[in-house]
């Protein structure tokens, strides 16, 4: 599952550089470089709550990851069925 997880960080980092060069492409004043730093400072303490790697938020980071589409059900193989199961019910929520 780690790989998987890692995976998935790689994945929408590679996302999130996709849409910085667009953005970085667009820039036409100062305010649109501080507009993008600030998005880009938001959107990093986002994934560093996403990506949390303690033990005891896992099953909820899991469940995060499976509602944004960035891992999937198949992803989950190898977990236990209950932890599965709870990871399917809170991505419902």
């Amino acid at each position: 599952m780690k790989k998987n997880w890692t995976d998935a960080y790689r994945r929408e980092c590679s996302a999130i550089a996709n849409e910085l060069k667009a953005l970085a492409a667009k820039i036409s004043g100062p305010e649109d470089l501080w507009r993008i730093h600030d998005d880009l400072t938001n959107k990093r303490v986002e994934i560093d709550q996403m990506y949390d790697y303690r033990y005891s938020v896992l099953v909820t980071v899991f469940a995060g990851l499976l509602r944004e589409g960035w891992i999937t059900e198949e992803d989950l193989k190898g977990l236990a069925a209950e932890k599965i199961e709870k990871i399917k019910a809170i991505s419902s929520w």
